[in-house]
């Protein structure tokens, strides 16, 4: 495996180029460095890497920027981010940017071999403990969660409502007799934990609801 270092940390660049032949069995080499973020796409095509290694904090443009540049001068280009602080802002930064994955500089060089080894196999790598605070932190709370926990017909209600849509309209929208649409928006109402609709439509602004796509709501309307 060919790989560039991307680093302006002349110290940690010259210890990876010495360590990582020997620490891989002469599986990984170190074709290139630079400590020029500008410079990092050139010497990828250059050296016709297999994978770059690129500091994210490095001085103007970046290393998110080098990341980019590299992706679009070679997508087949694997490239894993290094970071000084582990932390979730930093590792959804240089995935955004395209990198295949995200260590925190402070790993030791032997456990840096196996993950550039993956990643060239195709596999993306983030630090368990890093994984576990990104999924957390995705996962839907408080008023975010609410549209999720409704059925599909649940959300194409909400959606009338928040769309000022009248009892008559919804009862011919859904089919339904107008008695079975004031039981059905009491029900969501409860739901939403709101006593208004009113309430419910300002809560369906801050929840996004209006971005749902047309296409899901027209397969609830089937």
């Amino acid at each position: 495996m060919d790989v560039v270092v991307v680093d302006d940390h002349p110290l940690f660049t010259r210890g990876l180029s010495l360590l990582l032949p020997g620490l891989s069995g002469g599986r990984v080499r170190v074709v290139g460095t630079t400590d020029d973020a500008s410079a990092a796409a050139a010497l990828v095509r250059r050296h016709h890497a297999d994978v770059a290694i690129v500091d994210l904090h490095m001085p103007p443009p970046g290393g998110s920027r080098a990341i980019a540049a590299i992706r679009r001068a070679d997508p087949m280009v694997r490239v894993v981010a290094l970071s000084g602080l582990a932390e979730a802002d930093a590792a959804i930064e240089a995935l955004r940017a395209g990198a295949a994955g995200f260590l925190p500089k402070t790993a030791d060089p032997e456990h840096l071999v196996q993950p550039l080894l993956s990643v060239l196999d195709g596999w993306s790598v983030v630090p368990e403990a890093l994984l576990r605070q990104l999924l957390e932190e995705a996962t839907p709370t408080g008023e975010q969660g609410v549209a999720d926990r409704l059925t599909a017909d649940e959300r194409r209600l909400w959606r009338l409502i928040a769309e000022g849509v009248s009892t008559v309209e919804i009862a011919t929208t859904l089919h339904v007799s107008e008695r079975t649409t004031k039981r059905l928006v009491a029900h969501l109402l409860r739901r939403l934990d709101v006593s208004t609709r009113v309430e419910a439509a300002t809560l369906a602004g801050r929840v996004g609801l209006g971005k749902d796509s047309g296409a899901q709501a027209g397969g609830v309307a089937g």
